[in-house]
């Protein structure tokens, strides 16, 4: 079976038992900060193992894509070198929310994986491990499946504390939890390795296919395992593994999704294909990137696009071992649309916007290769010994991108080697940070959980009446509030926005005879609406009756920006092209700030267009439509999902302007596009590569901001002694003769640093034949700069070193003659004044600059010419 067709007969396998077929969820995790990237299948689910959401279905299974390249979950360093790992991989998953539990899960991947209508693997090539302790596991598979007990293993606490085990599954510290059971294919004898539990298990013979976790444990911070009341089921079975197992092959490289890739990162790199590790590291490397960048991840500093940037350039870098020319990564892109773009459509949709972002950050990498050689150059000059140092070989790796091996290589070339073990320890520390910032620090009991959904009625008006359903205080529930006390109410319906699609939080109060608690933000859990407060007086308790009352000013200036946000989104689309795409947003009653993907500054002409479309829709004063709708019926109308949201099967869809703007969202927003009045954008920049910001104001703040501009062209006008109406004339006068004094200064400096030549080459003292000149001028270095070359011409055979300071800072010019840089070289004269100097200097062997902040020092930084020419000669 093609990989494809294992695909589809699991989903469909799982459709027929019930399960609601359910789209694999972004690689970004939505609204979990606990998770660098989607790894597992459950991911999407979580809220509803910890009981926080409730959806239509108990029955659910996927096919998730997952990302393994980063923080607690990191495969990186294995791929291309192992038979299984990988960066991207598809997990085939089935889900019970407390409807089904062990024995249905067991029976289902029985059946599944061996009956006659489905994948018909031979029985007795399957093996199965259970957690030591669950029994009931272990007689359902014996007694019930028929699982002989020989190919039944035991797995206990193998990971040096109670429940840490293979076979033993936690959400994190603390929450959900439970045992597991995994079935393996015996792939035969002649394959080394040994079953599960044996000192051979790490062998390839015996692969772990299927996982089934039961979730029937919640572990307090205490350590107490307390029984779920609804227990849970957790499956797994990686796509590429079966694959292999039922194309008859040993490496996930050799199923039928990778030989396609392998063939096209061999043409598009002009190697052999073959079973080099390095052409499968940039086969599977195609396969992240490329869903990464789908799903709105662009190559950064920080975060998850570092992560992405270090993938991208690890395939780079592969790539060049193989003998690539130039950029190639970006075209095998093509490939990857072409065997998945079918099963995973953003792929098809995203194309040339992928192949951009990858084409752009080869060509920065190799940049970042050419600065990094400099530095490694600079770094080797003043090196001492023939071994460079572990730090030194980690910055370059960490800072600049620059691979260890390509230091290495350079290395031997010269004789030097690399302090490998030093090396290895700076890459401690920062995996060791990495765990620390990764880990699951989240105490999943101490979540805030409400059963009761809230009503939201905030669509229609900003007030309302409602019933305290719940309080917290500090994370804990609680009976009541008292007067000045900090906390979390739930109402059972509410007018209170709570913060979502980058729309922030209504404010307000909740009041009741005697009693007033300040909103000042509002939240979401699950189906509750969290209003965060304090209590301003009175006591506030469970099940008293309020009323509710939204700050109706704030309100309104929050809806004017966001529905100024849609009327953007489409007019960029428009001005720029259809790869724009929204990549974050926020707006709130001050402003609204759009991100979104584009790859270059915005011209001026192109920004004017955007405010000119955005107020012609205001101006239109049309109608804003609202509809609830599904999913499917609301993709069908064109309607644009919007970056962090989360849909449910029923969506909220908002058209403005007829067809002009169709969208998915659930904020608040204006009844006619009129009410926004006005539309100025403040300023639009960079804030990642191939992002975009554009930062603007609505309504009465752009008003605001445009009768601020008329004031500060008044009072420049005013420094001009010119009116608005000859501004530009008046500047532009005064550039001009700006200019011109700027042009007569430097040809006064040019005369002075003449008339100092003069007399400072009667000053140079003889050295062994050689002209010494050390002097201190207070002038900027490219006046010292054209000194030291008129000097050289002066003095003939000479060795100069110039230095002045000028607003605490320290700089230096040496020059060489060039009959003289055999012998004395101007770099190595620099590096020894500018350290004096308390900073760093380099250059040619002829001349060289450099400077520091000790002015205090100078003149000893000068006095070690003298010495250095004693000493070369």
């Amino acid at each position: 079976m093609k990989s494809a067709e294992i695909r589809e007969a699991f989903l469909s396998f799982f459709e027929e038992k019930g399960h609601t077929r359910v789209a694999s969820s972004s690689l970004i995790p939505g609204n979990d900060p606990t998770l660098l990237f989607t790894n597992a299948g459950m991911n999407q689910f979580k809220d509803c193992f910890l009981g926080l959401e409730k959806r239509a279905y108990t029955r659910a299974t996927t096919s998730q894509k997952c990302v393994r390249a980063g923080g607690k979950h990191n495969d990186l360093e294995n791929v291309g070198y192992t038979a299984r790992h990988h960066t991207f991989f598809e997990m085939l998953g089935n889900f019970s929310f407390g409807d089904y539990f062990k024995r249905d899960a067991i029976h289902y991947a029985w059946e599944f994986l061996t009956g006659d209508k489905w994948l018909k693997l031979p029985k007795d090539k399957l093996w199965v491990t259970v957690y030591a302790s669950d029994d009931e596991a272990y007689d359902i598979w014996t007694q019930e499946v028929g699982i002989p007990h020989e190919r039944m293993v035991r797995i206990g606490d193998n990971k040096g504390a109670p429940y840490a085990s293979d076979n033993f599954w936690a959400m994190g510290d603390t929450g959900p939890c439970g045992p597991c059971t995994e079935i393996f294919f015996d792939h035969g004898a002649d394959i080394w390795g040994g079953p599960p539990g044996s000192p051979e298990e790490d062998g390839d013979r015996y692969i772990e296919i299927w996982n089934n976790v039961f979730m029937q444990f919640n572990r307090t911070a205490d350590g107490v395992m307390h029984p779920l009341p609804a227990p849970s089921v957790d499956t797994g079975m990686g796509l590429e593994r079966i694959s292999a197992v039922l194309q008859h092959v040993h490496s996930n490289y050799e199923i039928d999704l990778f030989q396609s890739l392998l063939k096209a990162s061999a043409e598009a790199i002009g190697c052999a294909n073959d079973d080099a590790p390095s052409l499968k590291v940039v086969a599977d490397h195609i396969r992240s990137c490329s869903f990464l960048i789908a799903d709105g991840v662009l190559p950064s500093n920080e975060g998850r696009g570092y992560v992405l940037r270090r993938i991208i350039r690890r395939a780079c870098r592969h790539g060049n071992k193989l003998g690539a020319k130039g950029s190639f990564f970006h075209k095998i892109v093509a490939a990857l649309v072409a065997e998945m773009g079918e099963a995973f459509p953003e792929l098809k949709q995203q194309q040339a916007h992928i192949e951009r972002v990858l084409k752009t950050e080869e060509e920065q990498f190799a940049k970042t290769l050419e600065q990094g050689l400099r530095i490694l150059e600079q770094d080797l000059a003043g090196l001492s010994g023939s071994v460079i140092p572990g730090d030194v070989v980690f910055k370059l790796y960490d800072t600049y991108g620059f691979p260890m091996d390509l230091t290495g290589d350079i290395a031997r070339e010269r004789g030097l080697t690399l302090d490998e073990a030093g090396f290895e320890q700076e890459m401690d520390k920062q995996r060791e940070l990495s765990r620390a910032s990764s880990a699951f620090g989240m105490d999943y009991n101490a979540l805030v959980k409400v059963d009761a959904d809230t009503d939201f009625t905030g669509y229609v008006c900003t007030h309302g009446e409602g019933k305290v359903v719940a309080l917290f205080k500090d994370g804990q529930a609680v009976e009541q509030l008292g007067e000045g006390e900090e906390g979390v109410l739930v109402l059972d319906r509410t007018p209170f926005y709570a913060e979502s699609g980058g729309q922030v939080g209504d404010c307000g109060f909740v009041a009741a005879q005697g009693l007033r608690f300040d909103v000042r933000d509002t939240t979401k859990a699950g189906g509750a609406f969290l209003h965060h407060g304090v209590v301003d007086h009175g006591t506030l308790r469970v099940g008293a009756a309020v009323t509710a009352q939204v700050d109706a000013t704030v309100r309104q200036a929050t809806a004017l920006n966001h529905s100024a946000t849609h009327l953007l989104h489409a007019a960029l689309r428009q001005v720029l092209g259809d790869h724009v795409q929204q990549k974050g947003s926020l707006v709130d009653s001050q402003r609204l700030r759009f991100d979104f993907s584009h790859f270059e500054a915005i011209k001026p002409e192109q920004l004017k267009a955007l405010e000119d479309i955005v107020n012609a829709e205001i101006r239109k004063n049309s109608e804003v439509e609202t509809e609830e709708t599904d999913i499917d019926t609301a993709k069908a109308k064109g309607a644009m999902a919007l970056f962090g949201e989360k849909y449910g099967d029923q969506v909220r869809v908002l058209t403005m302007g007829g067809d002009f703007s169709v969208e998915l969202c659930g904020g608040t927003h204006v009844s006619r596009t009129g009410d926004i009045g006005l539309f100025k954008i403040t300023s639009e920049g960079g804030v990642a590569a191939g992002v975009r910001r554009i930062e603007a104001v609505s309504g009465a703040a752009a008003l605001a901001y445009l009768n601020g501009a008329e004031e500060q062209l008044k009072e420049a006008a005013g420094l001009v002694k010119g009116s608005r109406d000859n501004l530009l004339d008046k500047l532009s006068a005064l550039l001009d003769r700006n200019r011109q004094l700027e042009k007569e200064l430097e040809q006064l400096k040019a005369k002075a640093a003449s008339a100092a030549g003069d007399d400072l080459a009667s000053s140079a003292v003889d050295v062994k034949g050689v002209k010494v000149l050390a002097a201190r001028l207070d002038l900027d270095g490219d006046a010292l700069l054209a000194l030291v070359d008129q000097l050289k011409n002066k003095l003939g055979r000479a060795v100069i070193l110039l230095g002045g300071a000028l607003e605490g800072k320290v700089t230096l010019v040496a020059g060489v003659t060039q009959d003289l840089t055999g012998q004395l070289k101007a770099g190595d004269l620099m590096k020894q004044a500018a350290a004096a100097v308390g900073g760093k200097g380099g250059g040619r062997p002829d001349m060289a600059r450099g400077g520091g902040t000790d002015a205090a020092a100078l003149d000893q930084a000068l006095a070690l010419a003298v010495p250095f020419v004693e000493q070369g000669l």
